[in-house]
């Protein structure tokens, strides 16, 4: 069995959207001489900063940062994939630094580098064509419905645009017969080193705020251009996203741009209070 090393230490900061990660995890990592690894299953691609917020050159230049803008959108990447190479970097950084901090939004990313990743069943044919189907007749809200009723512990966290981890859900579901989040982290994978969680908070009006604040100056950075540019591959897993959605909405003629804007701000918040309800039941706050 392995020995956890007390001498290595992974610090997670995490936190719901717009809460302020980005500055609070840099000047923790300055103050450590540290780098930071990101869990941010978006800032990965390159083609997507400003929708992602994604750290700016000065920002990056402050501290060095591990996967943010690594990938191409056109690039195949999983969270499996995600666990590992995380897990060969830390015992390279480890040599020199006792503290390293992850930080990022993506809790199943996060999951991944602290328990491991689950082994689950193949798909079974005819389960797997009826959610198809379920998708294809009713969209998202289908899926959500769905998942709702047979696992309203994922419901919870999972991202409600992200619809090919909500067909898995369901799939494993029903195929299982038991929610698909007592599938998962049955049996915690052994680290060597120690695991430090932590999860930023702000009174709910001031995050709110915040939010509102963020997306106004994502379209003064240039989202709409830059969801243009990206328009062709709208239908791409990876711009499957809160913001991209919304514009590509907009593009798609189905709606104005002021009220795509208020749909990003809304489904923002929505996702940030997913984020926290998660957060809440493992990791430590730090209300800011």
């Amino acid at each position: 069995m392995s020995t956890v090393s007390t001498s290595k230490t992974l610090r997670i900061i995490t936190g719901p959207t717009a809460v302020g990660k980005t500055e609070y995890t840099i000047q923790q990592a300055e103050m450590l001489g540290t780098p930071i690894i990101s869990a941010d299953s978006r800032q990965m691609y390159r083609e997507m900063q400003i929708g992602t917020a994604a750290p700016t050159a000065d920002e990056l230049a402050r501290v060095k940062h591990y996967f943010v803008g690594n990938l191409s959108i056109h690039d195949y990447y999983n969270v499996s994939m995600f666990e590992q190479q995380v897990l060969e970097l830390l015992e390279t950084l480890f040599v020199d630094h006792p503290v390293v901090i992850m930080t990022g939004g993506s809790p199943q990313y996060l999951d991944a580098v602290c328990n491991g990743i689950d082994t689950l069943p193949d798909p079974v044919l005819a389960i797997r064509d009826y959610v198809n189907n379920l998708f294809k007749v009713n969209g998202l809200e289908g899926l959500e419905a769905q998942l709702s009723q047979l696992d309203p512990v994922y419901y919870a966290k999972v991202d409600h645009h992200d619809h090919k981890r909500m067909k898995r859900a369901i799939e494993v579901s029903l195929q299982m017969k038991k929610p698909y989040s007592e599938c998962l982290n049955q049996e915690r994978q052994p680290r060597d080193f120690k695991i430090e969680k932590y999860y930023l908070n702000r009174p709910r009006e001031v995050l709110f705020d915040r939010i509102g604040r963020r997306v106004d100056a994502m379209m003064e950075l240039g989202l709409l251009e830059e969801a243009k540019r990206l328009y062709p591959f709208k239908d791409l897993n990876a711009l499957n996203t809160v913001g991209y959605k919304e514009m590509f909405d907009y593009l798609d003629g189905k709606c104005s741009l002021e009220q795509a804007v208020e749909d990003i701000k809304t489904h923002t918040r929505r996702y940030a209070k997913r984020q926290l309800t998660w957060f809440k039941r493992d990791y430590q706050e730090i209300m800011l």
